[in-house]
């Protein structure tokens, strides 16, 4: 298993972080993905009516079609590379497929006044 199309579907699959798909996700991501799974095991992805935030060391990133609006995704990766990923959009990704996404039932731009 390699490549970011086989995490995916392994984690679709098996609906859970096993071992093996977590090898894969560091192999193809290192410390990205790590910080995706430490995010995803503290539960701080969050999916409003309107965005799925995750929520950072310093601020809150929103994350849409695998994009992000952390500053790692506008200056350092690739946008041509589909195994490019910031590790917002990688931690989205994860929960998505295991289903450990934060669900709230209201807007992101209420809360986001809030705060």
């Amino acid at each position: 298993m390699t490549g970011v199309d086989d995490w995916r579907s392994a984690l679709a699959a098996a609906g859970e972080l096993t071992g093996p798909v977590t090898e894969v996700i560091v192999g193809t991501h290192g410390a990205r993905g790590r910080q995706a799974i430490e995010a995803v095991s503290e539960a701080r992805v969050k999916r409003y009516r309107d965005f799925t935030v995750v929520v950072g060391h310093e601020d809150e990133y929103v994350v849409e079609n695998g994009a992000c609006t952390c500053k790692d995704s506008e200056y350092n990766l690739d946008a041509e590379d589909p195994e490019a990923l910031c590790w917002h959009a990688i931690a989205v990704a994860v929960a998505t497929r295991i289903d450990e996404v934060d669900e709230h039932d209201m807007w992101y731009s209420e809360v986001r006044d809030l705060l």
